[in-house]
């Protein structure tokens, strides 16, 4: 693919990434075709045992070595999220989003260190902090991420790293970003952040202040709900520290799945587009149902976290929640029940929509649930993966759910 002059926009980025001559044709066809083919293969050849004894003296994307170091396919798809990535040297490939979180924090964390994780992380964030990572020394300590203050104060000359999500996959908060993680640079800390939400095109992480982007590959990157993959992407120094752990826990992706994700990452910029519009479209609606307490929508204007979205991000998607106004457990389940357009599933980003329950209470270490100053009969709530159909029936569809809610209530 030839080479345009000047800085390129993300959604050209989108198309262009990784598509190197040698990789998508042959020594006297370079760029024979317009993706990387599939490479399958555990064992790499080498023509002779001086080039065999060379090989591990070379540690680097594009260099055959062994099928864990990978081949084409995935030096391709990695290369095109690094150039997605201002400020980005590299990118490594997960076998899952929950792969590459615990890949960066084992990176970057060692026996005695403290972690600051914030309070309204994923929950699988939450049990490896909880789990693995005390087990092997290092204490967690979860914080309100809304409260910058009471943040300052929890460290100490053994932090070492700070866990960020933002929004929160869940109830939605957006945080300070680049406050949080300045603070954490005075204090010789590391911040981490999972960007799966907006992703690059939407929150350039480095540019911001954090060191390790990471991003859940399953979701709006692959796009089609039929791969599970993760990534981490940093700079220089840091990069070959992920690299080394990477392949000392021996995570590989495999040849077809990065094939997949990256024909999933050329659409991505319009999917993120449709979703976007469709989400806040739909978020306009709840806001007026009797029914919704609180929209949990960060595009939304007047929302909370609206103005932080706006002064930090360039873009959105999806994935939002709301919270329904005094109904119990079994009226949620009614009405998640009764809807016919939206899966019930623990994922989002995919061309599908869906809708699951969330009760954050349980979870939460460092702030109360609901919030200061809201009703506290309204706490029980809906997260929404808005996909690809057409927003006028999947409003159809949201509203005859809000009456089967009711009827089977009465």
């Amino acid at each position: 693919m030839a080479k345009a002059k000047g800085p390129l926009r993300p959604d050209t980025k989108l198309i262009g990434g990784g598509r190197r001559p040698e990789w998508t044709g042959t020594g006297d066809q370079p760029g024979a075709v317009v993706s990387p083919p599939v490479w399958r293969a555990s064992t790499h050849l080498y023509p002779d045992t001086a080039a065999l004894k060379q090989g591990p003296t070379r540690n680097e994307d594009g260099r055959f070595f062994y099928g864990r170091r990978g081949a084409p396919t995935q030096w391709a798809l990695a290369e095109a999220l690094t150039e997605l990535e201002p400020g980005a040297f590299g990118t490594l490939l997960y076998p899952s989003g929950v792969a590459a979180i615990t890949g960066a924090l084992l990176t970057v964390l060692s026996p005695g260190d403290v972690l600051l994780v914030t309070d309204n992380a994923y929950d699988p964030s939450r049990h490896i902090s909880n789990g693995m990572l005390k087990r092997f020394g290092v204490e967690t300590r979860f914080f309100d991420p809304l409260d910058i203050d009471a943040y300052r104060t929890l460290f100490c000359e053994r932090t070492k790293a700070v866990l960020l999500e933002s929004p929160g996959s869940l109830t939605m908060e957006v945080c300070d970003i680049p406050a949080l993680a300045a603070i954490a640079r005075e204090h010789g800390a590391l911040t981490l952040l999972d960007n799966t939400w907006a992703g690059p095109t939407g929150f350039p992480a480095l540019e911001r202040g954090c060191d390790i982007s990471i991003m859940a590959l399953t979701k709006h990157v692959n796009g089609h709900s039929d791969v599970l993959m993760g990534s981490v992407s940093a700079g220089e120094e840091l990069y070959g520290q992920l690299r080394r752990t990477a392949q000392d826990l021996g995570h590989v992706v495999s040849p077809d799945d990065a094939a997949l994700a990256l024909r999933g990452l050329r659409t991505m910029g319009v999917r993120l587009q449709r979703e976007t519009d469709s989400a806040l479209e739909l978020a306009r609606y709840l806001s007026t149902r009797p029914e919704v307490a609180h929209v949990l929508c960060p595009i939304l204007p007047g929302a909370p976290g609206h103005d932080l979205w706006k002064r930090d991000f360039t873009g959105g998607c999806g994935l939002f929640s709301i919270v329904l106004k005094g109904r119990d457990a079994a009226a949620r389940a009614r009405f998640i029940d009764a809807l016919e357009l939206f899966g019930i599933g623990y994922s989002w980003g995919g061309f599908e929509s869906l809708a699951i329950p969330f009760d954050p209470a349980p979870n939460r270490s460092a702030g109360s649930w609901p919030p200061s100053g809201w009703n506290k009969e309204d706490r029980l709530g809906v997260r929404f993966s808005i996909g690809l159909e057409d927003p006028a029936d999947l409003l159809a569809d949201l509203e005859q759910a809000f009456a089967a809610m009711e009827q089977d209530g009465a």
